[in-house]
Parts: C-alpha cells; sequence; structure tokens
C-alpha cells in the first residue's frame, strides 16, 4: 500500500511542478500516474545500473550525481510517455529532479508517516 502512495504522491508532485515550471508539462491526472508509475519501473529497472557505472563521478561529488541519473531518469519516462508528459530538457529536468526529491523528503516524513 506504501508503494501506491508513493506513486500517487509523484503523480500529485508531476501537476504540482506542471504548474510551476513552464518548460515541463503534465496533460492530465491519468498522464501523471502514468508517468509516475513508469517511473517507478524505470528507477526499478535501469537506475541501479546507471549508479553502479557511474559510481566513482558520484562518489566525486559527494553524492550530488544521483541527481543527473534522476534527471536521467525524468527524460527517459519523457521518452517513454511522449506528449502527455513533455520535459523541455536536461536543465529543466535536473530542477525537477531537484525540487522532487526536496518535496518528496517533506512529505513522505509527513503524509505518509507510519
Amino acid at each position: 500500500m506504501k508503494w501506491f502512495g508513493s506513486i500517487l504522491l509523484n503523480a500529485f508532485l508531476f501537476l504540482f511542478l506542471s504548474f510551476i515550471i513552464p518548460s515541463f508539462h503534465v496533460e492530465n491526472i491519468g498522464a501523471a500516474i502514468l508517468a509516475s508509475f513508469v517511473l517507478a519501473i524505470v528507477n526499478v529497472l535501469v537506475r541501479p545500473i546507471l549508479i553502479i557505472l557511474t559510481l566513482p563521478a558520484t562518489i566525486l561529488t559527494l553524492g550530488f550525481f544521483l541527481f543527473v541519473i534522476n534527471a536521467l531518469m525524468l527524460l527517459l519516462t519523457n521518452r517513454i510517455i511522449g506528449e502527455s508528459f513533455v520535459v523541455a530538457g536536461f536543465g529543466s529536468a535536473l530542477l525537477i529532479a531537484l525540487l522532487m526529491a526536496f518535496l518528496n523528503l517533506i512529505l513522505n516524513s509527513t503524509v505518509l508517516k507510519k
């Protein structure tokens, strides 16, 4: 149940950030939920491989390179979903990754707290 809650929370964050960031567009709630689900699948399948391959860069940057990996996961989700979930470029993806990490930290500690 917690996994489904985090999917819905990410979908809400996608919708919220699409109103704030002009270079990020989510068409509707269905697209946000689908994008959140696809991002979860991509994070399970692709992200661990990228983390292992970029481990030296991650160590040298004291973990900040993980935000770059998160931005790449958002761009991959953009490619998979298509026109209903649009991230304009890498800079936008990096900004979204930073904001989502921060907002997830706050919301997970308050909303999904057990």
